[in-house]
């Protein structure tokens, strides 16, 4: 199954998604290679094999599952933001996430990539449900996640950090 074949979010007002391809190892360094981002992923930098695996996975999700953290860009001039996307979690119940360069924080950026996520997700995949997570010294991703309407449900261990992430839950 191509890539090309299924759909992706929508534009938003800044931003704009796209399929990750084997050619995007640069991209992938620029994101996965920033301590900064990995602190709150995998606690602790990510190095080439790991970025080339991470990036290996999120085609192969395109593939077997129609969803990845697709890498999002700014509309206005190209540049890689970051990844915002889904995973599968349970039967039609999809993982959000987003990940982005350090240099695009605070901007309102993950927010705006998350909410074209979730209007994909409750429209063209018809979903029961979105799960989250995040780091819990990540208040920025607490907060966006809460203006889109999740609600935190549990605490649970993340190995890759060792620390209990919030968890949430949004339905449609």
């Amino acid at each position: 199954m191509s890539t090309t074949t299924h759909a992706l979010p929508g534009p938003s007002a800044r931003l704009m998604f796209r399929w990750w391809t084997a050619d995007d190892f640069e991209l992938a360094r620029g994101l996965w290679g920033d301590p900064r981002v990995t602190a709150r992923i995998a606690g602790e930098p990510f190095t080439e094999p790991q970025i080339a695996a991470r990036l290996s996975a999120e085609i192969d999700q395109g593939l077997t599952h129609g969803v990845q953290y697709w890498p999002v860009f700014l509309r206005d001039d190209g540049s890689h933001v970051g990844c915002c996307g889904l995973r599968p979690h349970a039967p039609q119940v999809y993982e959000l996430g987003f990940h982005l360069r350090s240099a695009f924080w605070g901007r309102g950026l993950a927010g705006e990539a998350a909410g074209a996520a979730v209007a994909f997700a409750f429209g063209p995949l018809a979903a029961r449900g979105l799960f989250a997570g995040h780091h819990p010294e990540n208040t920025a991703s607490r907060a966006a996640l809460l203006r889109l309407g999740f609600r935190h449900t549990h605490d649970e261990l993340y190995p890759p950090t060792g620390a209990m992430h919030p968890s949430y839950r949004l339905d449609p």
